[in-house]
This record gives structure tokens, C-alpha cells and sequence, in this order.
């Protein structure tokens, strides 16, 4: 077998739909050759109707990071459809979430319960996912790739998951530090805007997508979620052996751009 990800086994969160950066990573990763399984959170049926899109159906585990008892058993359920003994090459951590009151330019007034969804959620779900699967990434070493948005600048109207990012922009430093020891990479790729569903929960999307038609040097297409799944793959691979704690910008160079 050929390919970037060939007899790896990658575990993939957080796909919802086929317009998803995490569909496209596990479509990618199974053209490059890899055994995907994928997760899913309340709306499983969806979850497994796009599961058949891919080139090879692939199996989906109910995982909601806020729910203990589904992280104590990750690692095993992921073991049954994997098998004994061969453990995992890498994870991708595709989830976010922040109640409405979070967003939309309710900064100031949002409530701290909201604040601390958000935050566990979208960061430190990062730290949760991966010490869930800790037992299966060790037994090679591997790599744990998250979804990140540019958390250098106040966006407009996204607020408080703005601030989630930054904390999951850490964490994934601190993940990395701890965890290189055991030959597991920490990464994340920092993507631009993509008309998605998570997209469509973010009130006042459409005046943050707009700087990208504006200011993207080689240009930024908000329905091609294929260029930011290329950038999960590229480092669930072994070509970036050495790189960890490392934030890659697949974003048309917007974050590069100055005022």
C-alpha cells in the first residue's frame, strides 16, 4: 500500500457534514491510505449517513467531550473497531462549540457559564481527547492535529470563542511539551474562514468571511474546505517528524497581513 498515511490508523472528530474540514481530512487520509473511525456528538444518524461519503464507509463513536463516562471509554471502543494491540497514529481534534450568548458581539455581557462551555469545548477538549487515546498514541508515538482560527486579533462578532481559540492555542503548546517524551506530536492548523455548519452558528459570520475576499494574498475560497485537510494530513504524516507545538496557517496568508 502507497500513500502519505499508508497502515496508519487515524481517529477523526467533529464531523457533522461533507462540507466539514474534518470530512475532507478523513477522505484525504483514506486516499493517502490510512483506517479512519470517526466520532460523532447527538446527531449520530447524520454522522453516519456522511460517514458512507467517504471512499470507504467508516465507523463512528459517540463522543461528547463534556461527558466523562464517553472519555473513559474512548480508548477502548476505539480498540473495537481497530483491534487489539494496534493502538492509534493519530488524532484530529475538529470541535468547537460556544453558546449563542458568547457570540455575535455580546462580549461584554456574556455570563460565565457560557464563557466555561466554550472553553471547555474548543480547548481544553484538546487535553481531554488526547489523554482519553493516550494508551493507543503511545504504543507507536503519533500525532495530534486540532482546527485552529487565528487567535492573534479580535475578530469581529467572534468574542469569546475568539478567546477559547488563544486557550486552545496553549494548551496544544503545553500537550506538546508534556507529551514529546512519548514520540507524540502536538499541532494545529490555523485555517481560514469555511462556510460550514459550525460556520452558520456564528452570528455575523458573513462580516468575518469578508476580510478574506479582501486581504488574502493568493486568494481564499470560503467553500474549499480541501486546502485546510491537506494541511491536517500533511502533519498526521511522517513528514513533519520534528515538528510539534507548531501553529501552520492555511488561511490564504491573511494572517501575515498587515493593516
Amino acid at each position: 500500500m502507497s500513500g502519505l498515511l499508508a497502515g496508519k490508523r487515524i481517529l477523526v472528530t467533529g464531523v457533522i457534514t461533507d462540507a466539514s474540514i474534518g470530512f475532507h481530512a478523513a477522505r484525504l487520509a483514506q486516499e493517502e491510505g490510512a483506517e479512519v473511525v470517526l466520532t460523532g456528538f447527538g446527531r449520530l444518524s447524520l454522522v453516519q449517513r456522511i460517514a458512507k461519503r467517504l471512499p470507504k464507509p467508516a465507523p463512528v463513536i459517540e463522543l461528547d467531550v463534556q461527558n466523562a463516562e464517553h472519555l473513559a471509554t474512548l480508548a477502548d471502543r476505539v480498540t473495537e473497531h481497530l483491534g487489539e494491540g494496534v493502538g492509534l497514529d493519530g488524532v484530529v481534534h475538529s470541535i468547537a462549540f460556544a453558546p449563542q450568548d458568547a457570540l455575535g458581539g455580546n462580549f461584554l455581557n456574556a455570563e460565565w457559564s457560557s464563557v466555561a462551555t466554550a472553553v471547555e469545548v474548543s480547548a481544553y477538549s484538546l487535553k481531554s481527547l488526547t489523554m482519553a487515546v493516550l494508551p493507543l498514541l503511545e504504543q507507536r508515538g503519533g500525532s495530534v492535529v486540532g482546527m485552529d482560527f487565528d487567535a492573534q486579533v479580535a475578530w469581529p462578532k467572534y468574542d469569546w470563542m475568539g478567546v477559547s481559540k488563544a486557550a486552545l492555542e496553549a494548551t496544544s503548546r503545553y500537550l506538546a511539551r508534556d507529551l514529546g517524551d512519548r514520540n507524540i506530536r502536538v499541532n494545529l492548523v490555523s485555517a481560514g474562514p469555511i462556510k460550514s455548519m459550525a460556520a452558520k452558528s456564528i452570528p455575523g459570520f458573513e462580516e468575518l468571511a469578508d476580510v478574506w475576499n479582501t486581504r488574502a494574498p493568493i486568494g481564499w475560497e470560503l467553500t474549499d474546505p480541501e486546502p485546510a485537510a491537506r494541511g491536517v494530513v500533511a502533519l498526521l504524516s511522517d513528514w513533519f517528524p520534528k515538528t510539534t507545538g507548531e501553529i501552520v496557517h492555511v488561511d490564504g496568508g491573511v494572517h501575515m497581513m498587515g493593516a
